[in-house]
């Protein structure tokens, strides 16, 4: 079912839309030293006094919180975008942002403007706001469900991939030196320009061009390009049936959605899974690696290397969970994933509040750290985007990638932006925050959570039916309230017949 169109698809889209939104997770944590000094030789050259250590507090927290701030706006914009130029383009344009954002950030040093920096973090959170919703989006439409859940954790194993290598280029060694540091952010431009290279050569989401465009040749043309097989009528109908199902293939908005019976549970489970993916604690250890290492006693020269391990692990982990994704479904991988963070967060607390009282409880603390990262990735890491794929159909899709985009950047910006104020006020307790926001995820994915490995989405549809207190008719009219139609214009929107490859008869 690997086809190799399917594999160059899912690698080059991944490794320009998540690889980067992982690497400007972790690259900000290797030279913060040397930018706040930046910061501060800035801010004395200009007011002819050195900035007060709340406010370089309060900028550095700006720095690194506001990469969310873009990324809302990202996904907020994600929808038109997507619609309009379908999901490969929208990738392929996206580059854009980080091109921009590259050369804001690597020049700020020479140009001595700080603000240059904290404006390319906010472009370069555009850039993951639309490629974090744009690309598990594509990845779910090319993919056959066999393998869905697999392909769809590609796009965490390059999130996780792009934080160790955003660890591995901040070491002394390479660019983690005072002199090197904007080096570290005009590597952006080369995952970007890959990208651009290379996607443009392949096809538009099959399901795009068949239910949005109404191009059935060119559908069965990408059909056949990733499934690697020449006979795709199958593929095709059961796009179609689906289409069928809707009654309608018009898009639908926020308001739309959030107001459809049919899908009330399943739109409170995208918010659920997403705010814990963000405020689990995951981005607050990667922000503030090197200060939790350094508060458990580590050699500040060793940080680094220690900080490494986490990022191999990581990504471990993430290839672990695709690999057994298909055979042990998405409801364990998730709800085991939360459970034992909120096990290893607890063990951590303990760790951290007695390590000054016994010599080897720093590294219990290094081992606890290591073992929430891989918890997370497990499970929490990829699925969410995979079931935010798989949740709704193809005309709610991109309104549903908005409601849980929004949901996960404004999650993110929380945590950027309170945790050194919840762990100054909290201290060693701090993480027993997020073990309990853990535990409620758990607890809720427990009871609504239903398996999706290997199901159609109209089976999916099906699983919350009852939940949503519909039956199944009424699922399939309450899509699109208001705009129901006769029964044979219904039939009739849906009637093609292609003739040597061209449509005579398009979907309406």
């Amino acid at each position: 079912n690997w086809s190799g169109s399917l594999i160059v698809a899912s690698l080059t889209g991944a490794f320009g839309s998540s690889f980067l939104y992982g690497y400007n997770l972790s690259v900000v944590n290797a030279p913060a030293a040397y930018i706040k000094r930046f910061y501060n030789e800035t801010w004395e050259r200009r007011y002819g006094f050195s900035v007060d250590e709340s406010t370089l507090t309060l900028l550095w927290s700006i720095t690194v919180s506001i990469f969310a701030i873009g990324g809302l706006v990202g996904a907020i914009i994600v929808t038109p975008i997507v619609k309009f130029f379908g999901r490969k383009c929208t990738l392929v344009l996206n580059n854009v942002f980080a091109v921009a954002a590259a050369l804001l950030m690597s020049l700020s040093l020479l140009a001595g403007s700080f603000e240059m920096l904290i404006l390319g973090r906010i472009v370069m959170g555009v850039d993951a706001g639309i490629s974090l919703s744009a690309l598990p989006m594509y990845l779910s439409e090319i993919s056959p469900k066999e393998i869905r859940g697999s392909l769809g954790q590609v796009t965490a194993i390059f999130i996780c991939i792009g934080v160790f290598t955003g660890q591995v280029l901040g070491l002394p060694e390479i660019f983690g030196q005072e002199s090197r540091w904007p080096y570290l952010f005009g590597a952006i431009i080369v995952p970007s320009l890959i990208q651009v290279v290379i996607l443009p050569f392949l096809p538009e989401s099959p399901r795009y061009l068949l239910l949005e465009k109404h191009n059935t040749s060119k559908a069965e043309k990408a059909f056949q390009t990733f499934l690697g097989k020449d006979d795709v009528s199958q593929e095709v109908e059961e796009v179609l049936a689906e289409s069928r199902v809707q009654r309608n293939t018009k898009l639908v908005s926020i308001l739309q959605l959030l107001r459809t019976r049919a899908v009330r549970w399943q739109v409170a489970t995208v918010v659920v899974t997403m705010g814990c993916y963000q405020l689990c604690g995951l981005n607050a250890i990667w922000y503030y690696t090197n200060n939790i290492f350094s508060e458990a006693g580590i050699n500040p020269e060793t940080i680094p290397y220690v900080t490494l391990s986490t990022g191999a692990v990581e990504t471990l982990a993430a290839v672990f969970s695709g690999l057994v994704i298909e055979r042990l479904g998405r409801r364990p991988l998730l709800i085991g994933g939360f459970g034992l963070m909120v096990v290893f967060f607890a063990v951590l607390t303990v760790s951290l509040t007695l390590q000054k009282t016994v010599a080897w409880l720093p590294y219990l603390s290094i081992f606890c750290i290591l073992a929430i990262i891989a918890s997370f990735c497990i499970g929490p890491g990829g699925i969410p985007f995979v079931l935010t794929g798989e949740f709704f159909q193809q005309s709610q899709r991109p309104a549903a990638f908005m409601i849980a985009g929004t949901v996960n950047w404004l999650s993110n910006f929380a945590v950027g932006l309170l945790f050194p104020f919840i762990q100054s006020g909290l201290q060693t307790y701090c993480f027993l925050v997020f073990a309990a926001i853990c535990f409620a995820g758990a607890t809720y994915l427990f009871f609504v959570l239903p398996e999706t490995k290997n199901k159609t989405f109209h089976e999916i549809s099906q699983a919350f039916a009852k939940r949503n207190k519909v039956s199944l008719e009424m699922q399939e009219m309450n899509h699109y309230p208001g705009e129901r139609k006769s029964s044979v214009e219904q039939e009739s929107n849906f009637t093609s017949s292609v003739d040597n490859g061209e449509t005579k008869k398009g979907i309406v």
